[in-house]
Order: structure tokens, then sequence, then C-alpha cells
């Protein structure tokens, strides 16, 4: 279900100078991006008959594109806290597509997404060559999710879910659905498996709506990357990790899902209280 609100940021205007900056930034970011990406699919062929999944250099380009885009943006990135070592599971708040470039810039993971994202055009092709991890949101196909799962957690990797099931404006965090969580409960995973939740903070520029980087709802993704890519100066983004808890430690899945809610969204909300305290 799609987190929506009635009351939208105001409609942004680009100022010339702001085309300028669209202009000189957007051509930065894109160079870079598919460059890269051009350069992650040769090694790809190379890599993926040596290691299948394992995947042990092609992570790395992806990481380094999306710490590339918040210099030529001109967002500034800070992280807080350790991420955590070996395979497992990561679980973050959800506020834009920014999300991607801030979760990946810090540690190597691999998307979890639905479905359907596959096959959208563009976005599920980069989806795809980037190693997202594809689920179909039934219980039917629990089974099949557990094997996947567990065939990628054997080459050390960290995946990574959204349990609010919606982006928002960035201003809270939404109940975690206890859904997601069901196939970590597994006699395969529940014993060994890990999770560690990951706050992640935007702060809009002084004067700026709050909710500048926010992207949610119905709001069209170009205008939002446009708008993005005009502003001038620009805000930041505070990545938070906590402490990893284990599967087992909890007794079913709502336990979990509301303990790693209740992380999650301490740590916005008094990364939101710190940010307001250095404006005021």
């Amino acid at each position: 279900m799609t987190w929506t609100s009635d009351d939208l940021p105001p409609t942004h205007t680009i100022t010339p100078m702001g085309w300028v900056r669209v202009v000189v930034r957007g051509v930065a970011v894109g160079v870079v991006t598919f460059g890269c990406l051009a350069l992650l699919l040769l090694l790809r062929i190379i890599e993926r008959p040596l290691f299948g999944q394992g995947r042990p250099v092609t992570p790395y380009i992806t990481q380094f594109v999306c710490r590339a885009a918040f210099v030529l943006m001109g967002i500034g990135y800070t992280r807080i806290g350790t991420p955590m070592v070996g395979a497992g599971a990561v679980v973050a708040n959800h506020s834009s597509w920014l999300d991607v470039f801030a979760l990946n810039a810090s540690k190597r993971i691999y998307f979890v997404s639905k479905a359907e994202v596959a096959g959208w055009p563009g976005i599920g092709w980069l989806a795809r060559a980037t190693g997202t991890v594809f689920i179909a949101r039934n219980r039917t196909q629990a089974a099949a999710q557990v094997d996947v799962f567990r065939e990628r957690l054997s080459h050390g990797h960290k995946l990574l879910f959204f349990p609010e099931g919606t982006s928002t404006d960035g201003q809270q965090v939404l109940e975690f659905k206890p859904t997601l969580f069901a196939a970590f409960f597994d006699r395969a995973l529940r014993d060994t498996l890990a999770i560690q939740p990951v706050s992640v903070v935007y702060s809009a520029p002084n004067g700026v709506d709050a909710r500048h980087y926010g992207w949610w709802g119905e709001m069209d993704f170009a205008t939002h990357l446009l708008a993005t890519l005009a502003q001038s100066p620009q805000g930041g983004v505070t990545v938070i990790y906590h402490d990893p808890v284990k599967v087992a430690d909890f007794d079913d899945r709502k336990a979990l899902a509301a303990h790693l809610q209740r992380v999650v969204q301490h740590g916005h909300l008094e990364r939101l209280d710190h940010r307001g305290g250095e404006g005021s």
C-alpha cells in the first residue's frame, strides 16, 4: 500500500542557474553511473561463470557510484555507527529514491524487492544488474524465498529490506510489516541470521521545506530528480547503523518487527531533533 499525504511540499521552481546545475550535475552523475554500469556488466561476463552469485568485484563498483553521486550532486553524507560484518539482513526506513545511494554508499548490500520491479523499464534492468533479489509477496512462495535467501546469505551477502512497504516524506517511520519477517523464522535461517536496523535521515537546506528529499505517493520521479539536481545549497543525509540483533532471540515475527521498528524510529527521531537544534 502506498503512503501519501494531501499536504505536499510547494512545487519546485527551477531558476536559470538551477537549470545550469541540472545539466552539469545530471551529466556528471549520468556519466559515472552508466559508465560504471557498463564496466560492471563487462566484469560480470567473467565474474558470473567463476563465482555465480559470489560477486567478489562488481559490488565495489556499485558502492563507488553511490558515494560519487552524493559528491557530484553536492549532498552531504554522514555515517554513524558500524555496518555489521558477515552475511545477514539489513532493515531501514524508506523516504526516497536517494535511499538506494545512501545505503549502498557505506556497505555492499543487495536490495530485496517485489517481483514486479524486475519488469519495470530502466529501473528493473538496473536492479537486475546490481544483484537485487526479487521475491513474490505471497505465502505460496515462502519456501522458495527461504531457498533464495539461504543461497545469497551463503555467499556472504547482506540483504536490504524496507519493512514499511512504502516510502514517506522522511519525517516519520511507519509501522514495520511483520509478514516481511516470516521467512527469517524458518529453521534454515532462524538460528544463524542476524539483522541490523538502520535509520536514514535527510536534512533539507536551511529555509527549504523539511520534506525536500522525500519522495512518496504519486510524486513524479523526473520532477523530483530535477529539483534535487537544481537545489543549491544542498542539504544532507545521515545513515545510522544500530546494533544487530539475532532472530533467534525473538519469539515470533511480530516481536522482531516491533523491536526493529522501535530502534529505527528512535534513531530517526533523535537525529531529526538534533538537526532541528542545529537550525534553531
